[in-house]
């Protein structure tokens, strides 16, 4: 796919993965960007890569990605603004982190991983997503039947393209009983909306980060990272975001690219 002109959708665009997406996209002449968080500093990271890109590309939306009628009020007003979105890169997540079971010391009662919390972040990294997707699809599927066209054919060329962010801890993580599942689970939805989507033209990849160098991997200390993170690195450090970024770029423009693509930095978890 071109980026030239086409419309996009980036949740967790605060900082990140999803913030690193915008400026890369900016650079490539994307013609306008929902950047969607729930935080204040939407506004600023939006100025920011306004600036940097020399032209008002980037536009903020501020809420909770899991709300359904913020998801919708985020794509009537950029098609209504830019015309019909094409390219959608929900990347906002959260981590719960803890160990699936506990036992305390004191009175040997087993202490297990709540279950509110593990339905938090389903919402956030496994529902939200596919829905951000799905909404993107759906008014493609509108637009199409509006215009009397049906199945898709190679010759219109590519209608959309969806990134989902999944993570090395999809293979299984110590402590991230709730996160590991999450991102195993969006390789599920990935595969089955790439055999649903592509009947409207619609394409959809799954990356696989490492531990890159954003503020939900620095909340868990630099002790922790370094003994439990960068000695299971081959590249010794962590990843940067812009390279996850230029990695998500490429699967959004190469049309032959589908499935995962793993970017883990050659991490494995310890046993």
């Amino acid at each position: 796919m071109e980026f030239t002109g086409k419309v996009a959708v980036i949740t967790g665009a605060a900082s990140g993965i999803g913030r690193a997406v915008a400026v890369n996209l900016a650079r490539r002449d994307i013609g306008a960007m929902a950047l969607v968080d729930m935080g204040e500093a939407i506004v600023d990271i939006v100025a920011d890569v306004n600036k940097g890109a020399g032209r008002e590309v980037a536009f903020p939306y501020r809420g909770d990605v899991s709300d359904e009628a913020f998801r919708r009020s985020v794509y009537d007003s950029m098609s209504e603004r830019f015309g019909l979105v094409s390219m959608c890169v929900p990347a906002a997540g959260i981590t719960r982190d803890d160990l699936a079971v506990r036992v305390d010391k004191e009175t040997g009662k087993a202490r297990i991983y709540p279950v509110e919390r593990f339905r938090q972040v389903v919402d956030v990294n496994l529902i939200a997503p596919v829905y951000w997707a799905l909404e993107m699809i759906g008014r493609i599927a509108e637009d199409r039947a509006a215009r009397g066209l049906k199945r898709w054919q190679p010759s219109e060329g590519m209608q959309g393209a969806i990134v989902f962010i999944g993570s090395v801890s999809s293979q299984g993580n110590r402590g991230q009983i709730s996160y590991a599942s999450t991102k195993a689970g969006l390789e599920g939805a990935a595969a089955t909306i790439m055999k649903e989507a592509i009947f409207y033209g619609v394409r959809c990849g799954l990356i696989h980060p490492g531990f890159t160098d954003t503020p939900m991997v620095r909340a868990m200390g630099d002790d922790y990272i370094g003994k439990h993170i960068l000695p299971f690195t081959q590249l010794g450090r962590l990843i940067r975001p812009d390279e996850i970024a230029d990695a998500i770029c490429f699967m959004l423009a190469n049309s032959a690219v589908s499935g995962e693509l793993w970017a883990d930095a050659g991490w494995h978890a310890p046993a």
